[in-house]
């Protein structure tokens, strides 16, 4: 809420008290902008704790607590205001010009709320990292292992007003961005600065929501969603994340970023009229627009490949082992007695968009040791920090997640040309090429763990490609077959010797 806004509304105000006759007219302007009749009012005043005055705005003659809505309401609102404003929104209710929201419960005291300790990864960096708080004082990215891990930030951001207690239990699953469909901006309210649709709520909100608005103030509302002042709270039109499958490449093409799909692998309006092979893979950005919008289908371009046939040991296990590919969709262990001989699983992986054909020549281990970038699918992609946790120095993101793993090619290879970021050794080709490793110094502990023996890495000690997703401090010692055979074969490295 600026200061400068609180000065002009009355400036404006003694110019309408000025002019006489046209101050109704001019009261009509400065009203909400939907003005429906007062709401009804079911909740009596004495049942309400409206706080006390202590906020900056207090007394100016809006209520500015967003427990609160209604045209008697201030026009931005925030959650320090919260219990801070009482004498504007007691008049306000009893007037009916405002409405409590939110059931109308304070927020629970912080002697309430059991904060933890400060145990986890992220502590004390000045972001509640706690899955059970939610507001703009929130890490952007939240995982159930920091519930009860980050007491210090969580506390003075419930203080400060810029978190909310959610719940005790574990987190929800965090809506993003990418999992949002906004809808278009066919609002009567589009970009004004707010968000009118009512799946949405927050101090970004418009003060007054209809359902007519609906998936009809994309702008407004996506914006509002990215700074944190509006949250979705009807789940009901979120569509499934798409495009998650595709390698959609890079943006080295001639004519990447001008608008059409140049990739000949998609068909559909959003495409580029003439399309050329030496395109494939090549422009990213515009070919994932025009595929999120739906404007170009991905239909690949299998028909120049000769696959070969299925006679690999490790035919038909969802995994191409055909070393004249490349890309996520491959085997991490690639032979040339495979060659030509694991054809559904590279077709399948190629339609995918998970693997790239290198040429119908063999080629050797050695050019395919090169390393995999991946491409720009995450939701992450192209906003300046190196997501993908195969890398690690000063330009990565604070979390870095499985699921951006080759999700984050452009980001990744700009900071690492800038010396920003490094590959993380036991990702760089060359490492399980000086394969195999001696073990002897490693306690590898027992195979009690749940998992053991599922060949992946579940002691959480290790890091790399043959490591669980998820690993589990319980498990620490007790996967040592997986983890010994992953260790020598130079797919896991102790975390202490990655350095």
């Amino acid at each position: 809420m600026n200061a400068f806004h609180k000065v002009l509304g009355g400036a404006m105000l003694a110019l309408v008290l000025a002019g006489g006759l046209a101050a109704p007219a001019m009261a009509q302007k400065l009203d909400n902008k939907k003005n429906p009749p007062p709401a009804t009012t079911t909740t009596a005043t004495g049942d309400i704790d409206f706080g006390d005055d202590s906020s900056t705005w207090a007394n100016d003659g809006e209520c500015d607590d967003p427990r609160f809505a209604g045209s008697g309401s201030a026009s931005e609102l925030v959650d320090s205001d919260i219990l801070k404003d009482a004498t504007d929104c007691r008049a306000a209710y009893e007037a009916g010009t405002v409405t409590l929201v939110e059931g109308g419960a304070a927020p629970a005291s912080t002697a309430d709320i059991d904060f933890g300790d400060d145990s986890g990864q992220w502590t004390n960096d000045g972001e509640c990292d706690d899955p059970r708080f939610a507001g703009t004082g929130s890490a952007s990215e939240l995982v159930d292992d920091d519930i009860l891990k980050d007491a210090t930030d969580c506390r003075a951001a419930y203080a400060a007003g810029t978190v909310q207690f959610v719940g005790d239990g574990a987190a929800p699953t965090a809506i993003t961005e990418a999992d949002i469909d906004f809808g278009d901006d066919s609002s009567e309210w589009a970009n004004d600065g707010e968000c009118d649709d009512p799946r949405f709520q927050g101090s970004g909100s418009a003060a007054e929501l209809v359902d007519a608005d609906i998936l009809k103030d994309a702008t407004d509302c996506q914006a509002a969603f990215n700074m944190g002042t509006v949250t979705l709270v009807d789940e009901g039109d979120v569509p499934a994340a798409t495009a998650a499958d595709i390698d959609f490449g890079d943006n080295s093409s001639e004519w990447a970023n001008d608008g059409e799909c140049d990739d000949p692998r998609f068909q559909g309006t959003g495409s580029a009229s003439e399309l050329v092979d030496a395109d494939i893979l090549k422009d990213a950005n515009d070919c994932q627009s025009a595929y999120d919008l739906g404007t170009v289908t991905f239909v690949g371009d299998t028909s120049a490949i000769d696959y070969g046939d299925n006679t690999s040991e490790w035919a038909n296990d969802g995994e191409c082992d055909d070393p004249r590919f490349s890309g996520s969709g491959v085997a991490s262990e690639l032979l040339d007695a495979d060659m030509g001989h694991d054809a559904d699983d590279c077709r399948a992986a190629v339609e995918a968009g998970t693997a790239t054909f290198g040429g119908a020549s063999a080629t050797s281990l050695a050019a395919t040791a090169a390393f995999d970038y991946g491409s720009d699918w995450s939701e992450w992609a192209n906003d300046g920090e190196c997501d993908d946790l195969r890398f690690q120095g000063p330009g990565t993101d604070k979390k870095l997640l499985t699921d951006d793993m080759y999700g984050d090619a452009t980001d990744c290879r700009t900071l690492e040309e800038a010396g920003q970021v490094s590959i993380r050794k036991v990702y760089s080709p060359d490492y399980p090429a000086g394969a195999p490793y001696d073990s002897s110094h490693i306690e590898f502990g027992d195979n009690k763990s749940s998992y053991a023996d599922d060949d992946q890495c579940d002691d959480p000690r290790f890091e790399g490609p043959d490591a669980a997703s998820v690993l589990l401090d319980s498990d620490e010692y007790h996967d040592a077959n997986d983890c010994k055979a992953a260790y020598e074969a130079g797919t896991v490295i102790l975390k202490s010797e990655a350095e």
